[in-house]
């Protein structure tokens, strides 16, 4: 495979992931960031687990969905993330879907 069907490859994988996340992102309460993942979720919970330098966070999902195009399953039962890193977490805002 030349570098541009591995380009073409990774874009169609790319787009695919966009259009799944827009069809999904409404049915998720958070949508959590950290320097490694994407994360959607209904449940989301941080534990400090060690208060040194640096801190270490447990960070625990319930029903997820994960942002990776390589993953054939994206929805996953529980996540749990270690990390030393900044973890953003934000509360997605409903869209009201009436006409």
């Amino acid at each position: 495979m030349g570098d541009e069907e591995l380009d073409d490859y990774e874009a169609t994988l790319e787009l695919a992931l966009v259009q799944e996340y827009k069809a999904v992102v409404g049915t998720f309460e958070y949508a959590v960031e950290t320097d490694r993942r994407f994360y959607l979720a209904n449940e989301v919970t941080v534990e400090i687990r060690s208060s040194g330098t640096p801190t270490l966070l447990e960070v625990t999902l319930a029903d997820a969905w994960v942002w990776d195009m390589y993953r054939s399953a994206r929805f996953v039962p529980s996540v749990r993330i270690l990390t030393f890193r900044d973890v953003n977490i934000e509360r997605l805002a409903k869209v009201d879907l009436q006409p």
